[in-house]
């Protein structure tokens, strides 16, 4: 599948989720911008909307595209950031935040 086709795949994966999930800006590049919809009363994120977003991330990997562009990485895409960058790019990015934010008080929770 072209990653220009991504868009439509994320379609059909939230239809099977059952989750609720609109595309953005370039995903024709394989650089997804999904935005999974989530009832805030839930108090946090069903195993459906994991799911789906962990069937997105694999598919923009798998097609040659990224997780992430310049927007760096929130809570939802922590998870597999390491995975398209491989251990030893990771742990750099890692060490840098660090260096940068000791105490873990810039955006926390989120990676680089």
């Amino acid at each position: 599948m072209p990653r220009s086709r991504l868009a439509e795949a994320v379609r059909e994966i939230s239809a099977r989720h059952d989750v609720p999930v609109f595309t953005i800006a370039h995903a024709a590049d394989g650089n997804p911008h999904p935005i999974i919809v989530v009832d805030p009363a839930l108090g946090g994120l069903p195993d459906a909307v994991w799911e789906a977003a962990g069937a997105i991330f694999a598919l923009a990997l798998r097609l040659g595209g990224t997780l992430t562009g310049e927007h760096g990485v929130g809570v939802l895409k922590r998870q597999w950031v390491a995975e398209e960058l491989g251990p030893a790019a990771h742990a750099v990015q890692r060490r840098i935040k660090e260096d940068l934010d000791p105490r873990g008080i810039l955006n926390p929770g989120k990676a680089l």
